[in-house]
């Protein structure tokens, strides 16, 4: 089939050129004189990308990946999950695998989740597929470029249809789960390697949801590392932490495409195959299994929507803004993970939640205070630390620090006056449980209990009040969510706010970054300090 030609329009430009020639003492001058253009436009960029799904039941070929239609950037990700029910010999009705789920209501379906450090073995409850299925992920032959795919027809961005070839069914148009029904969106037969180099396909008659043209085959991204596990991917070098791959979160079982993804590009395979194992074709008697792709496309300025926990869902990785962050990494500094001098930071430059590495520390950026003040706080604790060693902590921790930081230090009030409430006492706004207490005004020296520079005061590291966590919290802010409330390592960290009765209050990572009460002054297990600063960076 040939595609169809596109027609090519030249502009002629035509360039006027006026003179204004004076005689003057026998010369001639040029002058010009109130010269004026104008070059605009009106322009609408599209956001829109497309997942495809190529499934063949014959081949157990299975190919899911993300294509990029529209003019502006995007971030992916995929999150798969399983159902499987048996009926055995001599039995009229199928038992699911995992208690609880139907074959009917996908919600219902196991969430794909791998363990922390094996991405080819499932943990929590998708471990009882372990046995029966084995997924391949990414894509990867030997001496062989990136595969090829058909760009979808369907540049609807507002359409949550997806491109599903084969035996693969679009959930919109055929929401079955016989395991015989067709509902392909997208041509193909879901095998292996169907598309190739110099391919095309004619949808002029509307064979296919969308335009009717025809489409070149194009090529997928080559993937530059196999999919991993989060917290593998914490573990790889700061320079090699974006890239053309699959970053899995254990906790929730998102995949994310670890770059953004340009306009005409489509990811490379997060899966490649869905085998089931020999103990599922030794069952004495009848078994169904399917797998559920959901995913989730959005503009590069909308990342904070990855970081909200949705029902159902456990909470992410406490790795999983910094990952995010160095995805979208626009603001001039350097990266999250690229350790610099305090010179190669413009800090007001950061928005609230960055998080950046400067002079063997990782920090947290909290705001801009004006002046050229900015508040930081370490992004991981003191460990195991209690509040009876608090200080002590604290003012080691800023004695070692490098001299260019420490010159930057402003100074605060050498003693809070903090006041002190009961956790009972206080009320709170959702969505999340303890989140953000709402009634602090009935309290008015914890309200009042704000850091701000006090040059009566020391250069020194504080903890963060009540009243600090509460203005620093919610959409847009530093903590725009209770995962990113915790510190580094999911660890709870103490606040300088007493509850009274040798207590003292805490945001802690049991409760998902909720402030609660659940320690004593010489409980160190688990926790601590987590030093905050006030710089100044001179424009």
């Amino acid at each position: 089939m040939t595609p169809e030609k596109k027609k090519r329009r030249q502009l002629r430009n035509l360039a006027l050129l006026s003179l204004l020639l004076l005689l003057v003492g026998g010369t001639f001058a040029f002058q010009a004189f109130n010269q004026r253009a104008i070059n605009d436009r009106i322009r609408e960029n599209s956001v829109g990308g497309r997942t495809h799904d190529y499934y063949n039941r014959d081949t157990e070929n299975k190919d899911v990946f993300v294509e990029n239609f529209g003019d502006v950037e995007i971030m992916v990700r995929i999150r798969l999950s399983e159902f499987m029910e048996i009926r055995r010999g001599g039995t009229t009705d199928f038992e699911p695998l995992v208690p609880g789920t139907t074959r009917g209501d996908v919600d219902s379906w196991t969430i794909m989740r791998p363990a922390a450090n094996d991405l080819n073995t499932r943990a929590g409850a998708s471990a009882a597929f372990n046995r029966y299925s084995r997924l391949t992920f990414g894509w990867e032959r030997a001496g062989q470029d990136a595969p090829w795919f058909m760009p979808t027809f369907n540049h609807d961005n507002a359409d949550l249809m997806t491109a599903a070839a084969g035996h693969a069914r679009d959930w919109i148009t055929s929401p079955v789960t016989d395991g015989v029904t067709d509902g392909a969106t997208h041509p193909g037969d879901g095998t292996d390697a169907y598309w190739s180099s110099g391919d095309d396909f004619d949808n002029s008659g509307g064979t296919w949801p969308g335009e009717t043209v025809t489409n070149d085959a194009a090529q997928n991204l080559q993937q530059d590392r196999a999919p991993m596990t989060i917290d593998q991917w914490y573990a790889l070098p700061a320079a090699d932490k974006t890239g053309n791959f699959w970053v899995i979160d254990s906790r929730t079982g998102w995949a994310y495409w670890a770059n953004t993804l340009q306009s005409g590009q489509a990811t490379s395979y997060l899966i490649d195959a869905a085998e089931m194992a020999a103990a599922a074709g030794n069952i004495p008697g009848q078994y169904y299994y399917g797998i559920h792709v959901d995913s989730q496309l959005i503009s590069s300025d909308q990342s904070e929507e990855f970081l909200v926990n949705l029902p159902n869902d456990s909470t992410h990785s406490s790795y999983l803004s910094l990952l995010l962050q160095e995805i979208t990494n626009n603001d001039g500094n350097p990266g999250v993970f690229e350790d610099a001098q305090p010179e190669a930071f413009n800090f007001s430059a950061m928005n609230p939640g960055r998080v950046f590495t400067m002079a063997g520390e990782q920090y947290r950026y909290l705001e801009n205070m004006g002046s050229g003040n900015h508040m930081i706080i370490r992004n991981g604790v003191i460990d195991n630390a209690s509040w009876n060693d608090h200080d002590m902590a604290l003012v080691s921790w800023y004695d070692g620090l490098d001299s260019a930081v420490q010159a930057l230090v402003q100074p605060v009030a050498n003693n809070f006056t903090t006041g002190t409430v009961l956790p009972n006492n206080v009320t709170f706004d959702g969505p999340f449980d303890r989140w953000i207490p709402n009634n602090l005004d009935d309290f008015p020296e914890v309200a009042a209990d704000v850091t701000q520079v006090d040059t009566s005061g020391t250069p020194r590291a504080f903890s963060l009040s009540l009243a600090d966590v509460t203005r620093l919290s919610g959409p847009g802010r530093a903590f725009p969510n209770p995962g990113d409330r915790v510190a580094h390592g999911n660890n709870w960290w103490h606040l300088r706010t007493p509850t009274g009765g040798n207590r003292i209050w805490i945001v802690d990572s049991r409760w998902f970054g909720s402030t609660l009460t659940s320690t004593g002054l010489d409980h160190p297990i688990g926790g601590g300090p987590r030093p905050a600063l006030i710089i100044n960076q001179a424009n």
